[in-house]
């Protein structure tokens, strides 16, 4: 079985990438901040003599990682997991004496595992109870489509799934629960697939951007997210690799400003823009990209595996302390 490949066969999406991006080296130490099937860490700790911390808020995948240390043999010794989201790291990592990373990756969204599994209920193919909740604690999706107002509602799945007829939806899940509480997904999907037409061969279920939104409600995908970049950055040692695959445009939009602006490649404002700042005064650019547009999966990966397809990478690098430049 390849390093990279976990037990049910998935492939973590652009593998060959995030290596190539995160460069682990003999000796460094690194993070996968979603450890989710352990594919990014198998094949972090097969690609160099480095220990590797991973967290993950899914207490089933944490469970999984365990058992899966005495089948790494002595890589086991080197992968430390810990239950948490990846956005509490500089808490997690500091009281185990951890302070500085070479790297850390994230694989943003839900994993294989919470899709394929229909009891957590992330899929609208599969009939489960409406949960969606990745560390199992605190309001399911259940619970949001319940107690949300119709505007609440319809202003989420605008806003978190980029739905232009979330109003059209909104309005038919408010008139299906008047009858009944919506419990389970394929509920759910059938009030969404009733008033959204569906499209022509290759476009997405009517029910994909709600479902979307919801799961990031529920799990605070997006305010995690920006946590974690920048507990990500405070992390890293110089020279050190932050590298991050996202599958929609909310996850990579948050991501690329962040990279550009911790790289100093933010546009620079008019010249009459009252926010414009002293030309006369410097400002510390600690990163730099290293790839200017994010990767995309190559051909045969997006042909292969339907997850790919909407993947993008992107990449930053601390700089060494001596080459910090001022702009």
């Amino acid at each position: 079985m390849s390093a990279g490949v976990h037990s049910s066969g998935h492939r973590p999406v652009m593998l060959d990438e995030v290596l190539h991006a995160l460069l682990p080296h003999d000796g460094g130490v690194y993070l996968d901040g979603t450890f989710g099937g352990g594919g990014y860490a198998r094949a972090i700790l097969a690609h160099a003599r480095c220990t590797l911390w991973a967290i993950d808020r899914d207490p089933q995948a944490v469970a999984r990682g365990n058992a899966m240390l005495h089948a790494l043999d002595e890589a086991g010794a080197r992968l430390h997991l810990i239950e948490g989201g990846f956005g509490d790291m500089l808490a997690l990592l500091a009281a185990r004496g951890v302070h500085r990373l070479d790297g850390v990756v994230l694989d943003l969204g839900v994993s294989s595992f919470q899709l394929d599994r229909a009891e957590r209920g992330f899929s609208f193919r599969r009939d489960g109870p409406l949960d969606m909740r990745m560390s199992g604690r605190g309001r399911s999706a259940a619970d949001l489509v319940a107690d949300l107002g119709e505007r609440e509602l319809a202003d989420l799945i605008y806003e978190f799934g980029e739905e232009r007829r979330s109003r059209r939806i909104a309005q038919a899940i408010v008139a299906a629960r008047a009858q009944a509480r919506i419990e389970t997904t394929l509920q759910l999907a059938g009030i969404i697939r009733a008033v959204v037409p569906a499209g022509g061969a290759g476009h997405i279920d009517p029910a994909t951007r709600t479902f979307q939104a919801l799961r990031i409600e529920v799990n605070d995908e997006l305010g995690e997210l920006r946590r974690g970049l920048h507990a990500s950055a405070t992390l890293l040692a110089p020279l050190g690799r932050l590298v991050v695959v996202s599958f929609h445009s909310l996850e990579d939009r948050i991501v690329k400003r962040f990279m550009v602006e911790a790289a100093g490649k933010l546009p620079a404002p008019s010249r009459h823009d009252p926010r414009r700042i002293d030309e006369n005064r410097s400002t510390l650019v600690n990163f730099r990209l290293l790839e200017t547009k994010a990767l995309r999966p190559n051909e045969t990966e997006s042909r292969t595996n339907p997850r790919a397809r909407s993947a993008r990478l992107r990449a930053l690098q601390r700089l060494p302390e001596s080459t910090m430049t001022s702009k």
